[in-house]
């Protein structure tokens, strides 16, 4: 395999670059973040596309705005296995969301595209019972619900996350079940381990980025609230619950307010006066809404789910009632028979790892994480998750300080890449078999994901395909782009310690753009 980013003659040094690039006699210009060489005559003969290219990375990045910043930067031409661009590229970063590029093809490479998640319906009964199902279509016992990670039930993936939950209530009225005299119970414990990854921040736990996963788990592990103000000053505000009506449960504290009458109707002047703040109630699961709320206003408010496995149960009940089975929720604690009544299966992960990658879901990071554990070590925790990876990257020859993975979807500050461990990764997968489902995956600029808005009306629209990573002081943007004669190109752009994310963000998009334009000449090997 090559070794990307520690080739002889590959500039290091990006004070040499920018003095090389004054020594010729470059005039370069950085301006709302996109640079071009203006070449002073008879100087164009003397720069290849690949020194033009130097300059003006090296002038993007070597600017008074980064001087508290660490980039790393590696881009090569996997075609020739040359090193087109490097900076840093040794160097650990944060990589932020650039982590699920190594989750995604970790997974892909262990459990294949067509790989399933699959949830047991199963009964407990009385060890002395002969059936569980009775006359009058009433099952005997407890329904419990085996899950192991499907993180699919969500509005992101299936317009309505109810929807397999329904499919289950339909499969049990098929088979003349009316009535459950048990309880509907999360049973098993496939992922034995803490529902939030490993250093994060306790603070953003009611924030659905920061959502904990459970071997069940309904619509990401959150929900929509809509507030809506009493028709009258004084009176109580109305909320409704999404995608399931009856979870989680919500006590309305807040006030509607009064308008005057300059600005009845002056939607701004509303939303001045709506002020709501939702916090959990960790006992219930639920929450509580206070502050106030305008006449005719609304809000919408999202939250985690702080117990994933109770919000999925408490869906699936909504679900049951709705198809007019009744849960008796009696019973006591038994060590009865349990009898499989069926199996729920997934979409593949190939349909899967879009809504990973391209939204940069977090939860879906988290839970392929603890399924690399379970389905290779039996054991569903983040530890026996990394253990996988780590195997796998050594497997692929990165460098064993080239990384440090903490979890799986990049929240984590304790995460660590080099570029050249990105690379690394871009190039395997590049070269595997499930390639296509990788590639696919991921957002394309100008069009879809969280790069939907970025680098439109530029050589890069449509055809850079790159994973975004943001957290506090990281930010990152790697992947593969064409260039303007044929060439595919792999690309980390890293950078940590920034004090504009604006800025980062501009020379990311300027030096993919670029890369886009780029025209490197003779042919590849």
């Amino acid at each position: 395999m090559k070794q990307f980013g520690r080739k002889a003659g590959v500039r290091r040094n990006p004070e040499a670059s920018f003095r090389k690039a004054c020594q010729l006699g470059a005039l370069l210009v950085f301006s709302s973040g996109c640079a071009s060489a203006r070449k002073l005559p008879g100087e164009s003969a003397k720069l290849s596309g690949r020194d033009a290219l130097r300059i003006t990375i090296d002038s993007l990045v070597n600017t008074p705005q980064f001087r508290t910043a660490h980039w790393g930067i590696l881009i090569v031409d996997p075609a020739t296995g040359d090193t087109v661009y490097s900076r840093n590229a040794g160097k650990l970063f944060m990589p932020a969301s650039n982590m699920k590029i190594v989750t995604g093809a970790v997974a892909l490479a262990q459990l294949g595209p067509d790989f399933r998640f699959r949830t047991t319906v199963a009964v407990r009964r009385e060890a002395t019972a002969d059936t569980i199902l009775g006359s009058g279509g009433v099952l005997r016992g407890d329904l419990l619900i085996f899950g192991r990670g499907d993180p699919s039930a969500s509005d992101n993936m299936l317009g309505n996350a109810m929807l397999p939950l329904r499919g289950i209530a339909d499969s049990l009225a098929a088979r003349g079940i009316l009535r459950i005299t048990g309880r509907l119970l999360s049973a098993g414990d496939a992922f034995s381990d803490a529902i939030h990854g490993m250093g994060w921040s306790w603070d953003d736990f009611d924030y659905p980025y920061s959502a904990g996963v459970d071997e069940l788990l309904f619509n990401e592990a959150f929900s929509r609230v809509v507030v809506r103000a009493a028709a009258q000053p004084g009176g109580s505000p109305t909320s409704e619950t999404a995608p399931s009506r009856s979870y989680p449960p919500v006590q309305m504290r807040a006030v509607t307010v009064a308008l005057d009458d300059a600005s009845r109707n002056d939607t701004t002047a509303r939303r001045r006066l709506t002020n709501l703040a939702i916090a959990s109630d960790s006992v219930t699961g639920g929450y509580t809404i206070r502050g106030s709320i305008a006449v005719g206003d609304s809000a919408l408010l999202t939250v985690a789910h702080r117990d994933p496995a109770r919000a999925y149960i408490s869906a699936l009940r909504e679900a049951l009632f709705e198809r007019g089975i009744v849960v008796d929720a009696a019973g006591r604690d038994t060590t009865g028979v349990v009898d499989t009544l069926f199996t729920v299966w997934s979409p593949t992960l190939r349909e899967i790892l879009p809504a990973l990658e391209k939204p940069s879901q977090n939860q879906i990071g988290e839970v392929l994480l603890k399924t690399l554990g379970l389905e290779r070590t039996s054991v569903g925790s983040a530890d026996s998750g990394r253990a996988v990876m780590e195997r796998q990257l050594a497997e692929w020859r990165v460098e064993p300080d080239g990384y440090a993975v903490r979890d799986g979807s990049g929240l984590s500050r304790h995460n660590y890449l080099t570029p050249e461990t990105v690379i690394r990764v871009l190039d395997v997968m590049r070269r595997h078999p499930s390639f296509s489902a990788f590639y696919d995956a991921l957002p394309i600029a100008g069009v879809d994901g969280t790069i939907a808005t970025r680098m439109r009306g530029t050589a890069a629209a449509g055809n850079l395909r790159a994973k975004t990573g943001t957290i506090d002081r990281a930010r990152s943007l790697s992947g593969y782009v064409t260039t303007a004669d044929g060439r595919m190109l792999m690309f980390s752009l890293l950078c940590n310690n920034y004090t504009s994310v604006g800025a980062v963000t501009r020379v990311q998009d300027a030096i993919g753009a670029r890369l886009a334009e780029l025209r490197l000449g003779g042919s590849a090997r």
